[in-house]
C-alpha cells in the first residue's frame, strides 16, 4: 500500500481486490439475457467458480436486475428505447421485454444468489444511476469493485465509467464479461483500457487471489 496525508492507496490487485476493499457485481446474468450472447454459458460457468472463492472470503455479492416497467407506467426513455430495440415505429405497439415478476427477468439458476447477496433492480445502463448501489458501498467503506456479466457494451462499461467518476476503482474481469459481438467486445475493451484507470484482469488471475484472500471478519456466518 502506498500513502499520501493520511490515506493508503491500492498499488497492486492483491491490494485493490481485497474482501475489505472491494465488492462483487454481477452485471445482468438474467434467464432473458444471458440466452442472447454466443459465450453465455462459458460466462455463467467463470461466474460460477469466482462466487464459490468470493463466498469463500466472504466478499460482499450484488447482483444488478434490468427490468422494465409497465407500458401504463413507462417514461418516454423506456418508450425510447422499447422502439429501438424492437424496432417498431409507434411506441403503442412495443411491450415491456420482461418485467420485475417475469421469469425471464430472474438471475439464472446456476448463479442464484444467496441470503447475504443482494439483488439490485434498474432500468437503467449504469448499476450506480438510481439505485442504492453507490451508498452500500460507500458504507461498507468500499473503495473498488469487481464487475463481471453481460453485456459489456450495453451496461457494463457505462457502469465502470459511471464508478470512475464516482472515485471507485473498477476491476474488470474482461473474459467473464459477454458482448453481443467480438467488435463490440473489442470496442469497448479499447474505450476503457484508454482511460488508463481501469484495471483489467482474468478470472484465471483473480479467482486465486479471492479464494486466498484473508477472510472479511465477521463474515463467518454467510
Amino acid at each position: 500500500m502506498k500513502s499520501a496525508y493520511g490515506l493508503t492507496v491500492p498499488a497492486d490487485l492483491q491490494e485493490m481486490c481485497a474482501p475489505d476493499r472491494a465488492a462483487i457485481i454481477v452485471y445482468d446474468m438474467q434467464a432473458a439475457i444471458v440466452p442472447q450472447i454466443a459465450d453465455g454459458q462459458s460466462i455463467v460457468k467463470g461466474c460460477q467458480q469466482l462466487l464459490a472463492a468470493a463466498r469463500s472470503s466472504g466478499y460482499r455479492i450484488f447482483f444488478t436486475r434490468h427490468i422494465f416497467l409497465p407500458n401504463a407506467t413507462a417514461g418516454v426513455g423506456q418508450f425510447r428505447r422499447a422502439m429501438v430495440w424492437q424496432r417498431k415505429d409507434d411506441p403503442m405497439d412495443t411491450k415491456p421485454l420482461f418485467t420485475a415478476t417475469s421469469p425471464a427477468s430472474q438471475i439464472v439458476p446456476e448463479l442464484t444468489p444467496t441470503e447475504n447477496d443482494v439483488v439490485i433492480e434498474k432500468i437503467t445502463m449504469s448499476a450506480f444511476e438510481g439505485t442504492y448501489l453507490d451508498i452500500a458501498l460507500r458504507d461498507a467503506n468500499l473503495m473498488a469493485f469487481i464487475i463481471v456479466g453481460i453485456a459489456l457494451e450495453v451496461g457494463i462499461e457505462p457502469t465502470i465509467r459511471h464508478g470512475l467518476d464516482l472515485n471507485y476503482i473498477p476491476i474488470l474481469v474482461s473474459d467473464l464479461c459477454g458482448a453481443k459481438t467480438e467488435e463490440a467486445r473489442l470496442r469497448s475493451l479499447a474505450n476503457l483500457r484508454a482511460t488508463g484507470e481501469v484495471i483489467e484482469t482474468s478470472s484465471s488471475a483473480l479467482i486465486p487471489l479471492l479464494a486466498r484472500a484473508p477472510r472479511r471478519s465477521g463474515s463467518e456466518t454467510q
